[in-house]
């Protein structure tokens, strides 16, 4: 960025980068970054153009769908590997239980956009909120009229509370499969079908897509 001068005021750059970290996996504030950082709003908006166009950021835009809850239309941010997130903020060290979730749920993020650009898995990937965070779904995959829910979490141990989302987009029309993934554990299935699934299984059904695409599939 800078041998190709890009950014003019590399220190008001350098300040904006682990702002931006902070905001892996949630919506992004531009005016609390800008203010953050001690840069104009235009300046951060510009950055994180930056930081799309060289392929280290992306967003995943708001589903809007006819349920009747109040749903959030702001993209979400994520950067494109685990690693640069903490790289950006400075952190070192084994990573602290609040990075957890995040982390994880941007390693699916690029998991999916991978399988969706390489092998054709969906047209396109959304995320869901029902108005709170406890009705949230992470990531919702189009193809055609069909959709498939998905809801990361950085436990290693089951708990009913992480359906929430998933139960609330229940009676979304095309809807054909709902995952929670979680980063090991037992595969699961709950009693409203439900499948609880570990990253590295996760990964082996979006390989298959057609199979990944049928419903109840094993």
């Amino acid at each position: 960025i800078q041998a190709e001068a890009v950014v003019r005021n590399l220190p008001g750059f350098s300040r904006f980068l682990p702002i931006a970290a902070l905001c892996h996996g949630q919506t992004v504030n531009v005016t609390n970054i800008s203010r953050e950082a001690g840069i104009a709003r235009t300046t951060a908006i510009g950055y994180l153009e930056i930081l799309e166009d060289t392929l280290l950021c992306f967003r995943v835009p708001g589903l809007q769908t006819k349920l009747r809850v109040r749903e959030r239309k702001h993209p979400k941010w994520y950067w494109c590997d685990p690693g640069l997130v903490r790289a950006m903020k400075r952190s070192t060290g084994p990573v602290l239980p609040e990075e957890k979730g995040t982390l994880v749920e941007g390693l699916v993020a690029q998991l999916l956009r991978a399988y969706r650009d390489y092998a054709g898995l969906c047209e396109d990937i959304s995320y869901w909120s029902g108005g709170s965070r406890e009705t949230e779904v992470d990531f919702v995959l189009a193809r055609g009229v069909e959709r498939i829910a998905v809801e990361v979490k950085s436990g290693r141990q089951f708990h009913e509370q992480w359906c929430r989302g998933l139960r609330a987009i229940a009676p979304l029309q095309g809807l054909v499969r709902r995952f929670i993934v979680y980063p090991s554990g037992p595969e699961l299935r709950t009693k409203d079908g439900i499948e609880v699934v570990s990253v590295e299984r996760f990964s082996e059904l979006l390989g298959a897509s057609e199979t990944f695409w049928k419903e109840g599939a094993p």
